[in-house]
């Protein structure tokens, strides 16, 4: 999977970002695309949608025992080929996982990604998530610095106060470190740290979660 990769001083491999300029139409989650797949591929095998798949959800539901993205990458792929790109997986670095984990599952987050852009020529955007401070010593390794990134805000942070001041500062090294060009949000971005960014001369593209999609479609009826 990271075949000629080139690793990191704390060895996560370095994914570089493939898109071309147009930022992405839609994003779904690996849940819905599954859904839209099932429903689609019967009728038409060589469908296309125009979104990308991101992970920004629970765990489970794409690093299952049956369902993993991990063990199964070429599964997935026959899915994942079918959308215009995948934004990098969001696996899981909750607060009180052993440091190992994080750091592994920080590693698979770019593997993945190093895989499906590199080995697949696939369109790839990379995932940010961190931690607390002691995460930020590997949680930025593997992603170029002036690129598109994504993060998630459909989780605890921001939207918990207990853990936004945490968010806001991961945020500002994030900026700090990678100074990406512009930062794509699954979720809102209705908070004033991302105001702050955009100041910072940061491009802030904001996509609703499926959840917020769903009451939108139900407001309209």
């Amino acid at each position: 999977m990271v075949e000629r990769a080139d690793f990191s001083a704390n060895g996560i491999p370095f994914c570089p970002t493939h898109m071309d300029n147009r930022f992405p139409t839609k994003i779904v989650t690996f849940s819905e695309a599954e859904a839209i797949h099932r429903r689609v591929i019967r009728k038409n095998p060589h469908y296309r949608f125009d979104a990308y798949v991101c992970f920004y959800e629970d765990d489970y539901k794409f690093d299952g025992k049956r369902s993993s993205i991990w063990l199964y990458p070429s599964r997935a792929y026959c899915l994942l080929k079918h959308f215009e790109g995948i934004i990098t997986p969001d696996f899981s670095t909750y607060q009180d996982f052993p440091e190992p984990l994080k750091l592994f599952n920080t590693y698979r987050m770019r593997a993945f990604g190093y895989w499906y852009g590199e080995i697949c020529h696939r369109k790839v955007i990379n995932n940010v998530r961190w931690g607390t401070e002691e995460t930020w010593r590997y949680c930025f390794d593997g992603i170029e610095a002036h690129s598109v990134v994504a993060i998630g805000t459909v989780g605890g942070s921001p939207k918990k106060l207990i853990d936004r001041k945490r968010f806001e500062k991961g945020l500002d090294e994030m900026v700090g470190r990678l100074l990406p060009n512009a930062i794509i949000v699954y979720g809102s971005a209705n908070y004033p740290c991302f105001s702050e960014i955009r100041k910072k001369g940061v491009k802030i593209l904001s996509y609703p979660s499926a959840t917020a999609s769903y009451f939108e479609r139900r407001k309209a009826r």
